[in-house]
């Protein structure tokens, strides 16, 4: 579990204890967090949203606001096991 501030708000950042992953890997999902920024504080409470790391895959994140601020990695779902059905897709790329 790791504590973070974005725009005067105090988050917990915990991963879910389905989860095995290593340290460096954890170090990459809280730095990527900083590119999300203010954008973190329009996810309402239930929600859920995924980023894309080169490094690890796609991360999903859960959001709770009630009783505090948290997020939770639920699953990381590496690039090999990605199926994009509709080519016209496009991944955002930066928040």
């Amino acid at each position: 579990m790791f504590r973070f501030s974005i725009d005067g708000e105090d988050w917990i950042l915990r991963f879910s204890p389905n989860l095995q992953i290593e340290t460096d890997e954890k170090q990459e999902i809280i730095m990527s967090l900083r590119y999300i920024g203010n954008q973190l504080s329009n996810f309402p409470h239930g929600d859920a949203f995924i980023m894309f790391s080169k490094k690890i895959g796609a991360i999903v994140f859960e959001v709770e606001r009630i009783p505090s601020f948290i997020l939770t990695v639920s699953n990381i779902i590496e690039e090999e096991h990605w199926y994009i059905q509709d080519t016209t897709i496009q991944l955002k790329r930066k928040l």
